[in-house]
Formats: C-alpha cells, sequence, structure tokens
C-alpha cells in the first residue's frame, strides 16, 4: 500500500511538471540574450527532460531549426578571409580534417559506438564543433540523444582546451603562428579558437580565426559527402541536405552584394541564436535511458580522437 502511495505521488509530481510546457517560452525567449550559450542550453535542457517538463508539439520543429540556423550563419562568413588565408593554413586544415575523420570512424567501430554517434563526434572534432555537428545530423537522421550525447562531448572539451591550449603554449614556448595554427586545427568551437587565440596573442588570434574559418567552410563539403555515402538499410533514396545549397547560396550573396553588410550581421546573430534554441530543444527531448544507451564508450571516443588531434598536430606544427 505505501509503494502504491509513493508511485501516485510520483505519477502527479511528473503531471504538475507536464503542465509546465509553458516554461519553453521563457527558455526560448532567453536564448536570444548574449549570457545564455549553447552548452547552458543544452544543459537547461537536459534538466528539463529530467524533470519530465515535455513540450510535444515544439520538438518536431528541430530539425528545420537547425537547417534554417546553419543557413543564417552563412550570411556571417567571409570568402575574402578565406581566399587570403596562406597556403599551408589550408592544406594544413585539409590534412587534419580527412585524418581525424578517417581515424573517428576507425575508432568508433573499434569501441563498438553507435554510427550515428561516431559521424557526429568525428565532424565536430574534425571541423567546428557543435555547427558541423548540427549540419550532419539531420543529414543522417541522427536520433536526439546520438545529437546530444555529441554535443556534450564537443562542449565538455571544449571548456577544457580553453585553458589548457594556452597553458601548454606558453610552457612550450609556441610563437604565436604556431598557437594560432595549432588551436584552429585542434579545438572543437569557434568561440573556444578565440578564446585561447585571444588569450595567447594579437597575431596567435588573428591566424586562429582564419584558419578556423577555412575549417569551418568544410561542412559544406563534408555534408554532401555524408548525404552521398550514408544510406539506411531502410532508405531507398539518399537523402540530399538541401539545405547545405541554401547556404552556399547565402555565402556567396553576402559576399557579391556588400552593401547589405548590417542586414547580414543580423541574419547571422539570428542563425547563432537559433542554434541556441535548438539545442536546447534537443536537450529536452532526450531521456536517461537514452543518455545510458550511448555509454562511456562514446566520450571516450571523443576525449581519444581529441588527443589524437592535438598531439598530432602539435608535434607537426612545432616540429
Amino acid at each position: 500500500m505505501k509503494n502504491i502511495k509513493i508511485f501516485n505521488g510520483l505519477v502527479g509530481i511528473e503531471k504538475k511538471f507536464k503542465n509546465l510546457s509553458w516554461l519553453y517560452s521563457v527558455i526560448i525567449f532567453g536564448c536570444f540574450f548574449p549570457f545564455v550559450s549553447p552548452a547552458i542550453a543544452l544543459f537547461v535542457g537536459l534538466i528539463f527532460s529530467f524533470m519530465g517538463i515535455r513540450h510535444e508539439d515544439i520538438h518536431k520543429y528541430t530539425s528545420k531549426l537547425l537547417q534554417l540556423s546553419i543557413v543564417l550563419m552563412g550570411f556571417g562568413m567571409s570568402l575574402s578571409a578565406v581566399v587570403s588565408a596562406s597556403k599551408s593554413g589550408f592544406l594544413e586544415t585539409i590534412v587534419s580534417v580527412t585524418l581525424v575523420m578517417s581515424i573517428g570512424i576507425f575508432l568508433g567501430r573499434l569501441l563498438r559506438v553507435e554510427k550515428n554517434t561516431t559521424l557526429l563526434i568525428a565532424a565536430g572534432t574534425a571541423i567546428c564543433g557543435g555547427s558541423a555537428i548540427a549540419a550532419v545530423a539531420p543529414v543522417i537522421n541522427s536520433k536526439n540523444y546520438q545529437t546530444s550525447f555529441a554535443l556534450i562531448v564537443v562542449f565538455v572539451l571544449n571548456a577544457v582546451a580553453l585553458f589548457l591550449f594556452p597553458f601548454v603554449g606558453h610552457k612550450l614556448g609556441l610563437n604565436q603562428e604556431v598557437f594560432g595554427n595549432w588551436a584552429a586545427i585542434a579545438i572543437h568551437d569557434t568561440s573556444s579558437v578565440v578564446g585561447a587565440g585571444a588569450m595567447y596573442g594579437e597575431k596567435a588570434l588573428q591566424v586562429a580565426t582564419t584558419v578556423k574559418l577555412i575549417r569551418a567552410l568544410w561542412i559544406i563539403p563534408l555534408s554532401l559527402m555524408v548525404a552521398f555515402v550514408y544510406k539506411n538499410s531502410n532508405q531507398k533514396s539518399i537523402k540530399f541536405p538541401w539545405f547545405i545549397l541554401f547556404f552556399v547560396f547565402a555565402i556567396i550573396f553576402a559576399n557579391v552584394f556588400p552593401d547589405f553588410q548590417s542586414s547580414y550581421e543580423h541574419f547571422s546573430w539570428l542563425g547563432k541564436r537559433g542554434m541556441v534554441v535548438a539545442l536546447f530543444l534537443i536537450g529536452s527531448n532526450i531521456t536517461v535511458s537514452e543518455i545510458k544507451k550511448s555509454g562511456g564508450r562514446s566520450f571516450a571516443l571523443g576525449i581519444i580522437l581529441w588527443a589524437i588531434i592535438a598531439i598530432g598536430s602539435l608535434l607537426f606544427l612545432a616540429r
């Protein structure tokens, strides 16, 4: 009888939390403020999920929101900065992206990590963290827990890298150009790359930002390649990522018609904030069982892959 009362009480609490779905509007509104980072939005979403606060109708728009955010962010990318980048930085980026994706897929199979989770972690490590994961996720139809776990791995390692890289760079006496290239290649997210570069010096910041931009543009060929190579057994045709073409169009349009720069900045800002909202929705739509399903092997994959690219690229650049 006592157990039945406890069970009924828990059910009552869960129903009360479900009635708090209006909180989604509050949090989504808050995601448009600069102090709400992607990591914070994802964490708040996870709290909502664990507390049973659900909004079933809104989650069906998550994938579309991710795609729209990627397109809008394209208006903030400068092709002129890419063209002016050094050839060595461009070559190093090509090599690092190819190697990280290849090693990531191999390690994923070795550790028996789910295919989707492996691809997302590898893409996030190889290119630009959360943005790459957000671009690839709709292409491979990843489940919420797979996308969320890949993002968690990237955000945690980003936080570590922001403080670890400048410390290691000073200890090893790396010059600013070498450090800028290293940070751009081995740190996932653009914000952490910029932060680490700024902490190290003005030249390091400039190099890191430019090389990171080149890495970010690899979202385009990677998404297209995944669309053609990846195919579920249940799929009779390839799901072409049309939003990537709109992403390319946004980049070209912004650079062909530079007179509307102020508007492009607003579009880019809206895309970044839209990404924050999408991460909140992703986090709020997973369950504890789904997180357990991904297991420690996925996190081990992210750590090992990050360590390989960080150490490997440092040895190559500092030789």
